[in-house]
Formats: structure tokens, sequence, C-alpha cells
């Protein structure tokens, strides 16, 4: 910027241009002017190094001829922006005493824009009296992790260079606008806050977000005389999402669905599923159609299945859900709603029906090899209307017949196994004979899954398809269908990459039903299917709801990890103490500041240490990287090559398996 002072004061008018001297100094500029507590102090500008005469005189100022310290602190051109804060990015310098002390400290802070993971952007200095610090800490106007309209305030002792470091734990508050404590978590020897500096905190609150118009956050600190200083602003730059909306969770699908789906096999089998049972739930009048409308009943997050916990019954409150996981809730509602009298007697009888009714569907289809392209896409569309009257009988045979007495479609499924083994048949060709093993798989697209290894038989007989009762049989016809789906659809698959209109056979699970359709029809595939995800998320939650970006959002904290969630959303991978890589889960002693420039990509940040508002914390939240934090002898519990999940909403890591050797 020609022309422009190389040197100016805090208050002079040129500090409120970011481009000259930087978004720390400028933000702290602008606070000074509408009326906060920031100390004065001086800018050496990005405009060019300050005469030596000048920067002698600045010293004197400030220092009172070297009777009181002073800090020296980065002030970038891409440093506390809306978007962006890259905090403790860059160098700080403490406690310098003279002039000479001074040079080497700007020329360090300087020479810190540069390096691995750095913007390389124009650096301005920021030169102010050092504070003999009681106890300090960040403060943010909103909470950075759920995105709630609480103040969140850390306190340490000293001033809060340890905080932001990552090298300490905090005591943690949850405040109200008005410093009403919501929630406080204690840690170690950190100090508290007295009613009187919550509320003091909560002002400064109030007037930095009105001064800047948002939400901001502050580092501040309190001197020896209880005076409270602010020490830097800047935009809150990653905040979590607020969820609402139903209680969701795996529990009641995840027999039926144990692995993800695709978005094809979602269409597939979820929707019918789903619209099976909103279809029994209306035939009982259990939900109201508005209720019933807001809720997806069962669908899919990042490829895992889950059901609305509260429709189905399985959930009586947001806080006390562990004592209503059972389909008992459901029963009572459905029997003291049933208003079809003597319907609940034909309940068998229909039953019956239905799966008499789809046996000969199933015997009706010819071998899907003889069947054309239009043929297939039929049987898979007619297959989709059978599933969703089976499951809606289903529904209804669950909760109002009489309870089953004879044997399981899992238990007849085992016995058939075990006796077509003891003949030394192959598990294909048992499959084909005793189609009942099925039950014993979860449905694919794509080859067939294999049977598992071990099968016990019951005693006596294996038994007869037909000695199961009304709701295992239903359940073993959702099987038989799901199966003729599946097998219809990768046949198709296949014709369509061996005539070049597919990639690979796989290609095709991750288009949607209608897509696929299309591309039968003769439509080009879509033309961002390569780059959709073909890996699904981590595993959900026992019980969460949706945010409105679409993650899930824990309900209540599990507390199996024993941290504190610092955002970033939810993640699993195998975990390593050095040197990530992306998908890895980095768990670390220390939030180390210099780890920045390994976060891209992470699927997970572990530390012991550290603290929410930290600033390794804060790049990871703009990086989405999913971040706990305060999580005891985490070195030692998380071995290298172990696979976690990290959820940066609630504070859980949990092992998903042991480590490889």
């Amino acid at each position: 910027m020609p022309g422009a002072p190389a040197l100016v004061p805090l208050d002079g008018a040129d500090a409120l241009d970011a481009r000259l001297a930087g978004g720390k100094a400028a933000n702290l500029a602008r606070a000074r002017r509408a009326g906060l507590p920031a100390l004065p102090g001086i800018v050496l500008t990005t405009a060019a190094e300050p005469a030596a005469e000048g920067l002698r005189a600045a010293w004197e100022e400030l220092s009172r001829g070297g009777r009181d310290a002073l800090v020296v602190r980065s002030s970038s051109v891409a440093e506390d922006l809306e978007h962006t804060a890259m905090a403790g990015q860059f160098r700080s310098v403490l406690g310098v005493r003279t002039v000479d002390d001074l040079r080497a400290a700007v020329a360090d802070v300087r020479a810190s824009a540069h390096g691995p993971g750095r913007s390389g952007q124009p650096m301005a200095v920021l030169v102010q009296p050092m504070l003999e610090v009681a106890k300090g800490g960040v403060l943010f106007g909103v909470d950075p992790v759920t995105g709630a309209a609480e103040r969140v305030v850390e306190v340490v002792a000293g001033g809060p260079e340890s905080l932001v470091g990552g090298t300490v734990a905090a005591t943690r508050y949850q405040l109200g606008r008005r410093g009403r404590v919501h929630r406080v978590d204690r840690a170690g020897s950190a100090p508290t806050l007295s009613a009187h500096e919550r509320r003091r905190l909560c002002r400064l609150a109030t007037r930095t977000e009105r001064a800047f118009g948002a939400p901001q956050d502050v580092e501040w600190a309190i001197d020896g005389l209880g005076r409270l200083w602010l020490l830097q602003t800047r935009p809150v730059t990653a905040t979590g999402h607020a969820a609402s909306g139903p209680l969701l969770g795996p529990g009641p699908v995840a027999e039926t669905f144990p692995v993800p789906l695709t978005p094809l096999e979602h269409d597939l089998w979820v929707t019918p599923m789903a619209a099976g049972i909103t279809r029994a739930l209306r035939t009982v009048h259990v939900a109201s159609a508005g209720r019933l409308a807001a809720s997806p009943v069962v669908t899919t997050v990042g490829g895992w299945v889950a059901a609305d916990l509260e429709l189905l019954g399985y959930a009586t409150g947001v806080r006390r859900w562990t004592a209503a996981l059972s389909p008992r809730h459901l029963v009572v509602r459905l029997r003291s709603a049933w208003s079809l009298g003597r319907a609940r007697a034909s309940i068998d009888a229909a039953a019956a029906a239905v799966v008499a009714d789809v046996d000969a569907r199933l015997e009706a289809v010819p071998g899907l090899s003889d069947l054309d392209d239009a043929e297939l896409v039929g049987v898979v569309v007619a297959g989709r209307r059978w599933l969703e009257r089976v499951h809606a009988h289903e529904v209804l045979a669950s909760t109002l017949a009489a309870r089953d007495l004879g044997p399981t479609g899992p238990g007849l499924a085992s016995s058939h196994l075990a006796m077509a083994r003891a003949q030394g048949l192959a598990d294909d060709v048992a499959a084909a004979r005793h189609p009942v093993v099925l039950a014993l798989t979860a449905p694919h697209i794509g080859p067939p899954r294999p049977l598992p290894p071990a099968a016990v038989a019951s005693p006596g007989l294996p038994g007869a398809v037909t000695d199961l009762g009304a709701r295992e049989a239903l359940r073993l016809r959702v099987r038989w269908v799901q199966e003729l789906t599946a097998r219809a659809v990768t046949e198709l698959a296949r014709r369509l990459a061996a005539h070049g209109r597919l990639s690979t056979p796989e290609a095709a699970t991750w288009l949607r039903l209608d897509e696929l359709v299309d591309v039968v029809g003769g439509r080009p595939a879509p033309p961002d299917l390569a780059g959709r995800p073909s890996s699904p998320g981590p595993p959900l939650p026992a019980v969460f709801r949706l945010a409105d970006d679409g993650s899930p959002v824990a309900v209540d904290r599990p507390g199996t990890g024993g941290g504190v969630g610092a955002g970033g959303g939810r993640g699993a991978g195998p975990v390593v103490h050095a040197s990530p890589h992306p998908g890895d889960v980095l768990v670390v002693a220390t939030l180390d500041p210099a780890l920045a420039v390994s976060l891209p990509g992470l699927a997970g940040l572990v530390a012991e240490t550290g603290a929410v508002l930290s600033h390794l914390a804060i790049c990871a939240r703009e990086a989405g990287v999913p971040t706990v934090v305060a999580v005891p002898d985490a070195c030692r519990r998380f071995p290298d090559g172990a696979r976690v999940v990290v959820d940066g909403g609630t504070g859980e890591v949990r092992l998903l398996e042991e480590a490889t050797p």
C-alpha cells in the first residue's frame, strides 16, 4: 500500500483497516472505539518496516521506559476473518523487555506467516502492554458445538495462552445471556468464576456482539485488581447445528439392516418398509396424520438405517428413553386405539392370506436371466409393492395377533442349514433347496453374502416353514421379496455394465431407483455418479435427532469416552498417534496448534488435554473434523490401529474393534 504508514497507534483510524493492520489489530481497534475494555497498543503495519527511531519511541511509551513487559502478537490479513480464524497458527512473544528484544520478536512474528499450512499473506504485528493476570480464558457468544444461544466460557489460572494452546483443561461454563449457570464442568485445579464475574463476561459477550454484529470468540483476562480485559475478539467461525424433529435410533431396525445401505438399496427396502409401517399405523389410528407426515418413520443417515423411536413406541421421552426401549409400549397404544372390534381375531387369517398370495407371486416369477430389462424393472417395482403390504401386516401381526409359539425364522433357518451341511451340501445349494436359510443374512445387491460359519440344529426335526406363526411367516416373506429384488437389480447392473452404460455393476447401487429406470430406458447415467460417496458415514448414535444439515446429533451424553465434545460432527476410522493420513483418527496428548496442517481429511481428533475453545479445536471445527478433548489416558486406551468412533457433539470415543497386530 504505497504511502501508508509503517507504524500506527491502535486508536488511530489506520488501525481499522485490516489490509494495513491485519485482522486481529483491526478488531481490537474497533473494540476500543466501541468502548470495550481492550488494551492500548501500536501496530507495525503491512506497508513497511518502521524506522528504528519510531520503534524505539513506541517501545518507550508502551513499556514506560522498560518498566513494563510487552507482548508482541501476529495480526495477519488472513487472521480472525468471518469464515476462518487461522487460530493459533502464528507466533506470539510474551515478556518482551528491551527494544532489541522487541525487534527480534517482530522478526519472529513476521516469519511465522510462512511455512507448512500457513497463509503466506502479509503480516502486521501488534504490540501491547503485558498484563499480570489472575485468571483468563475464552468466551464464546454462542455454543460452538451445538449452535445453542448460550454463552460458553472456559477459564484457567493465569492468561488464556495455555488454554488456547491446548495444553491444559479448563473449567467450562454454559451460561444464559445474563450469567445464569446452565452447566459447569470443573477440570482439576482450574479456577471457577464468581457470580459477578459470570455476569461481567456475559455483558462483555453482549457488547462485542453488538459492536461487531455477530457472536464473537473473545480471549479475556482478569488482572490482579479484578479488572476485566478483552485481549482478542474475532467472529465465531464454525458452530454446530441445532437438532430437532423426531427421536431416531437404529435399535428397532438394526437386526434387519445391520450394515449400511446404498441409495438404491434404500429405495428398494427402506422406502416400502416406511410406507408399510405408516399404512399399519393409519389403520389402527395410533398417530395423527400430522404426526405421521412429520416423521420419516424409517430412514437412512449416512447409509445406516434408523427408525422413529417415539412413533414406534420405543421411547417415551428424550431424557428417559432407556426405560422405554420395549415394544410393549406400542402394544399398549395399539390395543387402546384399536377400533375395529372383531378385526383382532382376523389378524391370523389375514396374515395367512398375505403369505399365500406372496408365495404364489414369487412362484410365478420366471428365471431372472430369461427376462428382458423392462421385465426385470417390473419385478423390482412389483416387489416394492409386495413389501409395503407385507410390512403393514407384519406390524399388525407383531402387535395384535396371538404370540407366536412356534419356531422363529432364524431358528428354523439355522436348523435347515445345519442339516444341509451335515449332508455335505454347499451353502449355495442349501440356499436354493431351503430358502428359509436366507433369514440368516441381510439383503444386499451384488454377490450373495456368506452364510454364518456356524449353524445349530434345534432338537428333533428341523421343522417346516409352515410351522411358523403369523409374524415370523410374514418376516420370512419380507426377506424373500428383498432377495428377489436384489437379484433382479444385480442382473440389471451386470447387463448395463456389459453394454457400457455403467462403468461397473457396483455403480448401479449409487443410483436412485428412478435413475436406474431411466438408464434402463436408454438415458445416460447421471453425470455426477462417479463422484457420489461410495462409503457410508460412521455408525449412528443409539438415540439422536437430525440437525438442519441432516447430520445426527446424539441425545444425552453417553459418557463412554469420558471426554468433552468440541464439535465437528461424528466420524470413525483407525487410530494413529503421529503422521496421520486422510481418514485416520489422530489421538494425541495435547492439542498442539502446529497439528493444524494435519487436520484436512481426518476422521477425528482426540486429545488427553485441551479445551473446546482452544485454537486447534477451533481449527478442527472449521475443517469439519470431529473433535473430543480432555479424554483421560486416551493414548493408551486407543492404540495405533484400533478403530474408533468419535462424536464431537457428545464427547463419545468408542472402540469399534481391537487394534490389529
